[in-house]
């Protein structure tokens, strides 16, 4: 049985060798050109697709950047609401002190009350990226200010320049929440 397997490969060996090359001839001539074709759309298929998936990726990429600020600007916009909202108070605390320094009569106990909880509040607000914006003195900034009157300027110095702060302006993380309403000497 050996000898079989030895003398069929033998015999399979030299019919290999044997074998002379078959010449190409039109026929496969056309085959190779349609193989050639066919490699040619398949790489124009396999361009596309890449071309198509890294648009996608970008776009993914693009998507996720988006929805991220999207999601950040949404947690600053609540608090920028209540914020917002808490300002008034903040105001009546500011008026409340400047009466209480004002009237007649020992009023220590009550002032020293309201300035305690006016700082309270007034430093968890800026721990919040609250800033009041500075007016008085500075020339007017559509940006910051809203002017609401002109007086005549005391002097020189004060002329086109903020010389009153009817309300207080603030800004929140750089972006204005309420501009500050001024008076302009002129």
């Amino acid at each position: 049985m050996k000898d079989h397997k030895k003398e069929k490969h033998g015999i399979e060996a030299e019919d290999i060798k044997n074998t002379e090359e078959v010449p190409v001839t039109d026929s496969g001539q056309a085959a190779e050109e349609d193989k050639a074709s066919q490699i040619e759309k398949l790489n124009e298929k396999l361009e596309a697709l890449n071309d198509k998936y890294i648009r996608l990726a970008a776009e993914f990429d693009n998507f996720r950047r988006r929805t991220a600020k999207e999601r950040l600007d949404l947690v600053l916009s609540a608090s920028e609401d209540t914020i917002v909202g808490i300002l008034p108070v903040m105001d009546d605390f500011e008026r409340a002190l400047e009466l209480l320094r004002k009237a007649e009569g020992d009023h220590s106990v009550a002032i020293e009350g309201t300035e305690l909880i006016y700082n309270k509040l007034h430093s968890y607000l800026t721990s919040k990226g609250l800033k009041t914006i500075d007016a008085k003195g500075h020339e007017l900034n559509t940006d910051f200010h809203e002017a609401i009157a002109q007086l005549p300027a005391p002097d020189k110095k004060t002329k086109n320049k903020i010389i009153e702060v009817v309300q207080k302006g603030y800004t929140l993380n750089s972006k204005v929440i309420r501009f500050a309403k001024v008076v302009v000497g002129i």
